[in-house]
């Protein structure tokens, strides 16, 4: 799932990408308005984080442009404005969220996540979006969710990316890799490292007994394994 950032603040820009590539979106940045219609153009983003005020084109101009050729796709607007008439004015244009900065990154992760589930009610039917079992855990992708009974446990786009992988190669020992391509993207420089800690984590969350893993388990020097 691509998402168009446009911020012309460069730290704000590079900690908003960060987040969203840490949950496992691919972005696409723009430093000003002019540039992010530019870019909305080329890379059909999945949805789109505006920053109001940008040099030459304001972010509500941009959202006016957007909606003129896609009255669907979700706008978030990521502003500095925090007046209750902004938020309204943001709101009338077909924005579906307005974030206030200064923002925490739950709150942006939070935020992110509930704007992705509209996206995947909105086309049910796409690759991936089905639930499917591992073991006794019920994994939604379209919910950004899995489920164990009565317990509920929010996932990144991420997580849902390394669970379908592993459901679809059950028995199968997939190659840290792999693991990279399908998960991180091509242009990710791997680290096994990063692959640990990020399984390490969504263990905690998804296993009975993190220590001793029944869904997720380790192929030494090969990667992981989901046993059915």
């Amino acid at each position: 799932m691509k998402v168009l950032i446009a911020e012309d603040d460069p730290l704000t820009r590079k900690g908003l990408a960060e987040i969203l590539e840490s949950e496992g979106y691919q972005t696409a940045v723009a430093r000003d308005g002019k540039e992010a219609l530019a870019l909305f153009t080329q890379a059909s983003p999945d949805f789109v984080c505006l920053d109001i005020m940008m040099p030459g084109v304001s972010g509500y101009d941009v959202c006016r442009e957007i909606r003129r050729f896609n009255p669907r796709v979700p706008v978030i607007f990521i502003s500095a404005k925090s007046e209750e008439i902004d938020k309204v004015v943001g709101l009338e244009l077909g924005a579906d969220d307005f974030i206030v900065k200064p923002f925490g990154v739950k709150e942006v992760v939070a935020r992110i996540r509930a704007v992705t589930r509209r996206c995947m009610a909105a086309r049910p039917t796409a690759d991936g979006a089905q639930s499917f079992h591992l073991g006794d855990l019920e994994v939604l992708p379209a919910e950004l969710r899995a489920r164990r009974g009565k317990d509920v446990i929010d996932l990144s786009l991420r997580d849902v990316k390394i669970l379908s992988l592993l459901h679809r190669n059950q028995g199968k020992a997939i190659s840290r890799d792999t693991f990279f391509h399908e998960c991180w993207g091509f242009d990710h420089v791997p680290n096994s490292r990063t692959l640990d800690q990020h399984i390490a984590q969504l263990r905690k969350r998804i296993e009975r007994d993190p220590k001793n893993p029944s869904i997720i388990r380790t192929v030494h020097g090969v990667g992981y394994r989901y046993d059915g």
